[in-house]
Formats: structure tokens, sequence, C-alpha cells
């Protein structure tokens, strides 16, 4: 496990980003939004909404926009979107130099009212929720009060997905309703995963 202060930050300009969201629709002052609006090479997996749950639809979105790359990019997935992500992993040929990955949900457990059940989600094709590493470099940027997913369960999943694990602390879901517009850390993080590949 890695603490913040530990990570590098490499002088290197940021490369292309694929941000994958959540179940959320567009949030103006999400961190991903900020993030998106102050990258030069990013493209955006167009939401589709919490009452639309079909994962291989969510999938084909996240590989109709990864084709506007023609060179290797970073994923930065937030809660569902890292789920999608660990799905997509194991289906596509696209060259990912490696993905930020925040806030995993706890998807077979319970989640709160107004999220889907664990047995929409299980038809949904959700479930079971891959365990095998990603076949790219990954953070776990990780919160000890989300919601949607207890550290130690998150912990479990950074080892199942062979990714570097960071505490973020007390940051609970890491999105508008937990105080989180920009967060800068996030282009940090983005840097220590391309600065491998870049040097």
């Amino acid at each position: 496990m890695a603490n913040i202060a530990e990570l590098p930050r490499p002088a290197v300009a940021l490369p292309a980003v694929l941000i994958v969201p959540g179940l959320r629709d567009h949030v103006e002052d999400h961190w991903q939004t900020l993030l998106a609006q102050r990258l030069d090479k990013c493209r955006v997996v167009p939401p589709i909404g919490r009452e639309n749950i079909d994962l291989d639809a969510r999938i084909a979105a996240i590989e109709d926009t990864a084709a506007w790359f023609s060179e290797p990019f970073i994923i930065v997935a937030h809660s569902a979107g890292t789920i999608m992500t660990a799905h997509w992993a194991r289906r596509t040929k696209r060259a990912v130099m490696g993905a930020l990955l925040a806030a995993p949900p706890d998807l077979e457990t319970p989640m709160p009212a107004g999220y889907p059940t664990v047995d929409d989600l299980k038809a949904a094709g959700w479930l079971p929720a891959p365990r095998n590493p990603l076949p790219f470099p990954s953070i776990i940027a990780a919160s000890r009060n989300d919601p949607l997913a207890s550290y130690d369960r998150v912990a479990e999943i950074a080892k199942a997905w062979g990714s570097r694990l960071v505490d973020l602390g007390k940051v609970g879901h890491l999105n508008p309703a937990s105080g989180f517009g920009d967060w800068p850390l996030a282009d940090a993080l983005i840097e220590s995963l391309a600065a491998p590949a870049l040097a």
C-alpha cells in the first residue's frame, strides 16, 4: 500500500486519458468533469444513466470511445466505472498504459437505497465482479469511509487486480456529495502511471 506522500511527482506531460464515469449522469462539478476540462488529449465515455445498467452496453461504450485514441492511453475511472473497466479489460485488445481506479464500489454487498440491487446487477451481467489481475498497471485510490465499500473490501479488490493501493483517508465516495469537486491528486497519480511508459 502506498501513502500519498510517497508517490513520485515526475515532470512529464499528461498522456491521453479515457475517463470512465460511474452510474451517474453528467455532473458539472465532479472531479472527472473538471479533469477532462484541463486535459489536452481526453475523451469521456458518455454516461448512460443509473436506470440503464446493462453491462454489455457500457462495455461497448468504453470500447467505442477508446477507438478515438491512436496511442496508448490512461484510463481514469470512478465508482462503478472501475468495475466496468475491469470487465472491459477482459475483452479489449486496446493498448492501455495504466488505469487510475477511484473509489470502487463493493457490488456484491447491498448498496444504499437508490442504487441497483445485487439481483439487478447479477441480471445485468455485473456479477460476479472480476477478480483476475488487470492486464495493465493500475492504482486503486480508496476511501476509509466510502458508503459503497469498506476499505478492507477495496483492499481485497486491489490485491486481486494486482493494483497499487493508495489510502486517501476519509473522503467519502470522492464525489461532490462528499465535498469533492476538483481532485488535484488525480494528476499526480496519472503521472505516476505514465512515467514508466514514457521513460
